[in-house]
């Protein structure tokens, strides 16, 4: 892919790390897909603040956490990646609140709380994402969805404005956010309340969690997690199995044996591999059961 030159930024003002034509396939949990033209690691919030000052509005962005729920098609990304993990990683009680960025995964959020006698937040653990992810698609497992949980966020405009938002300026619903008023911006942080109560049983149940997910789940395997929603009063993964589509295999994609609404990469998958599975488990379940499978997924960048 020819890319256009990228943003010169005023490197002397930033404290963070860019890189060139990084491959995303070192960024996603699916080990595939094509390069990003540029990756910025910020420092810390402040940092990314001062990156998007600088970065003109019309520049491509997208932010990445663990990359447990993105495909980068093989052609690249054209435009920056901003990388949260391992920059907006604060994690702290803030009153009777627990004050959590973007960068925070799951696990460790659900251990913290439980450390601090908190409940409410076991499920965290079988999310295999980061709390910016969990926001923008109302990420959920086990029973529990992450907007329940949630008192206000912080987000950052394109501007590098830091504003804080309550739940109802969002129309929320199953694995659906949206902002009430279109604005270019993204989650980099949230307060979360959550209740006394039996901290043992918590921590036991993130023990039992922790088990289930590991005996359900091909986690052997680069994965991203669940690959489509819940169709309403049904579960995917019966679905992909009754039709007969487990050990489906595209190139070195294949349809989970373990967990059919898993793909899989079994070796040397393309994005594209990838991508055409995805299609064509969704175009069997429509036709053997006239369900239509909505991706959990995002996909982005250019095909080869």
């Amino acid at each position: 892919m020819k890319m256009s030159e990228p943003t010169q930024f005023r490197a002397e003002e930033l404290r963070g790390e860019m890189l060139r034509d990084e491959p995303m396939s070192r960024h996603v949990s699916w080990r595939a897909g094509g390069v990003a033209q540029q990756l910025y690691r910020p420092a810390d919030l402040a940092d990314l603040q001062q990156f998007l000052r600088q970065t003109p509005l019309t520049e491509s962005l997208l932010a990445v956490g663990l990359g447990s729920n993105l495909l980068v098609r093989d052609g690249g990304y054209r435009g920056t990646v901003l990388q949260m993990v391992g920059a907006l990683t604060e994690l702290r009680m803030d009153g009777d609140l627990i004050y959590v960025q973007a960068g925070v995964p799951g696990a460790k959020l659900a251990r913290f709380a439980a450390s601090n006698n908190l409940c409410g937040a076991e499920f965290f653990v079988g999310i295999p994402g980061t709390l910016g992810g969990m926001l923008a698609m109302n990420a959920g497992c086990y029973g529990g969805e992450t907007w329940q949980k949630v008192v206000r966020v912080q987000v950052l405009t394109r501007s590098g404005e830091l504003l804080e938002r309550t739940p109802q300026e969002y129309e929320i619903g199953y694995r659906h956010v949206a902002l009430r008023k279109a604005s270019d911006e993204f989650f980099v942080g949230a307060w979360l309340k959550l209740e006394t109560g039996d901290v043992e049983k918590a921590r036991q149940d993130i023990k039992e969690l922790m088990e289930k997910r590991s005996a359900s789940q091909p986690l052997q395997l680069p994965n991203a997690g669940s690959v489509f929603r819940n169709p309403e009063g049904g579960h995917a993964a019966k679905l992909i199995e009754d039709c007969g589509l487990k050990g489906r295999r595209i190139g070195g994609a294949e349809v989970s044996q373990k967990h059919a609404n898993f793909i899989v990469n079994v070796g040397g998958a393309t994005a594209a591999d990838i991508e055409e599975l995805i299609s064509e488990v969704q175009a069997t379940v429509k036709q053997q059961t006239g369900v239509e499978l909505h991706p959990e997924v995002r996909i982005v960048g250019e095909k080869a």
